[in-house]
């Protein structure tokens, strides 16, 4: 059976047509395609959002004109307060990064001070030790006087 055979195309009242071709067997379930009525490719399809929304002249005067546009003013002024608080937000965990980096890099300076301090200590202690400890083939040999060679 050829592709164009499983397709059905179904025209709605704005002039689109919808092709639907039947599920894959693997599942998958397809979208369907918008396509122009007119063979020309004059007209464009519409998303489903903008089909049912007439071009018409809106009376700016009417209250559902003010009322969506009271809406609208309301949802910009939020979203830009919200906005606004996010950059704030962002802005105030910079710096107290900014102080725990400062306190941070404050620690490393005074524990490699203290680092540098211990090792001075710990070569000036090996170093005296090594010079206390003599070799074991120089030792000096002591005679007791009180056995007086007997």
């Amino acid at each position: 059976m050829s592709k164009a055979s499983q397709q059905n195309a179904t025209t709605e009242a704005n002039g689109i047509s919808v092709i639907h071709t039947p599920a894959n067997t693997s599942g998958l379930q397809q979208v369907p395609q918008l396509v122009p009525v007119s063979p020309g490719g004059g007209g464009k399809a519409l998303p489903p959002s903008k089909q049912g929304k007439k071009n018409s002249f809106v009376d700016r005067n009417s209250d559902e004109y003010r009322q969506r546009r009271e809406r609208n003013n309301m949802a910009v002024k939020k979203s830009r307060l919200k906005s606004k608080q996010k950059a704030q937000d962002t802005l105030q965990r910079v710096n107290q990064l900014k102080e725990e980096n400062e306190r941070l890099e404050a620690k490393i300076k005074l524990l490699t001070k203290e680092l540098s301090v211990l090792k001075d200590l710990f070569l000036e202690h090996a170093h005296n030790l090594a010079d206390n400890v003599q070799p074991i083939g120089t030792e000096t040999t002591t005679t007791n006087p009180e056995s007086g060679g007997q």
